[in-house]
């Protein structure tokens, strides 16, 4: 028995140093290369991030973005603002799910679905955790366009190009805007047209204000026109939606709270017995499969019915 200990916590305490490791050397990377922005070139800084890279997620990531879901999961990163290939998020999550499984294997009294329950969260908290991380860029991005249109306009008015405008976007606001505005500039600077720029832009930041913005842009671009009057008016506009937005967010805030924490009730109770006292809920089983099974869909069928019926009467479109 001590020994199984000793082993479990040996190998525990491995995955933990194998992690520190891992996303201190992510960090310690992050802040050289900002300090080293301000001197080098951004293709200079891929290629020693390249060199950098581990070979084993090189091979992983090259197997994997040539498929869509590699595909997806790439885009999910960069709208995240993760510093991970897809290589390196493949093998978080296989760690996670280890490190998961272990643990509820080690607390819940050693049984195959204590084991399981903690591989299915340790799989899927890497998943909530890069969809948090999107949601709250996309609120914070949301929030600097208002503030981003009147800089662009102000630039125009001033004489400047719209390349120029951009550029001034990359200087004075501060991240996220700015950080995909430098990028947007950069790819103009290397030969790619404004108009797929624009569209990688958005492939990021999926925001239809922006893609009103990204629109009335082109559009002047190809039928000609005052830009700076378009992008005033856009920017009245994009400002009382936001304000609005809030507004409602506000007011149905209880019911997407109360949505939200009244679904996620039942599975924490289940859990928390099912560790505190497994022989209560297998108890269920008694009645055999069949009953297990509609016993089980009921219950589900309910609380995901309830969820989405709430969520509904609270998402008001704007």
């Amino acid at each position: 028995m001590t020994s199984w200990i000793i082993i479990i916590g040996g190998i525990i305490l491995i995955i933990l140093l194998i992690v520190g490791v891992i996303v201190s050397s992510n960090s310690e990377r992050a802040i050289v290369e900002q300090r080293l922005s301000q001197y080098l070139d951004d293709d200079k800084q891929s290629l020693e991030r390249d060199a950098q890279r581990s070979v084993i997620t090189d091979w992983v990531s090259r197997r994997v973005e040539k498929t869509s879901f590699g595909d997806r999961v790439a885009r999910s990163l960069a709208r995240a603002d993760l510093k991970f290939k897809v290589g390196e998020y493949f093998v978080l999550i296989i760690v996670a799910i280890l490190l998961g499984g272990l643990l509820a294997w080690f607390i819940g009294n050693r049984h195959p679905i204590s084991a399981l329950i903690g591989a299915l969260a340790g799989a899927f908290a890497p998943g909530m955790y890069v969809s948090s991380q999107q949601k709250k860029r996309l609120a914070k991005f949301n929030d600097q366009l208002s503030d981003m249109l009147n800089l662009m306009v102000n630039g125009l008015r001033a004489g400047y190009s719209t390349m120029q405008a951009m550029e001034a976007i990359s200087k004075e606001l501060p991240p996220p805007i700015s950080d995909e505005f430098r990028r947007v500039v950069q790819e103009m600077q290397i030969g790619i047209p404004m108009e797929t720029a624009l569209e990688n832009l958005l492939r990021r930041i999926p925001s239809e204000d922006l893609d009103f913005m990204i629109t009335a842009v082109n559009v002047q671009r190809e039928v000609g026109g005052n830009l700076a009057e378009i992008l005033d008016n856009i920017s009245f506009t994009i400002r009382e939606r936001v304000r609005i937005k809030g507004e409602v967010r506000v007011l149905t805030s209880q019911v997407r709270t109360s949505g939200s924490v009244l679904s996620l009730i039942p599975f924490g109770l289940t859990i928390i017995l099912w560790f505190l006292n497994p022989e209560y809920l297998l108890s269920v089983t008694q009645g055999g499969p069949i009953c297990t099974a509609v016993i089980i869909c009921v219950v589900l069928g309910l609380i995901g019915s309830s969820y989405f019926i709430m969520m509904r009467i609270a998402d008001i479109e704007v």
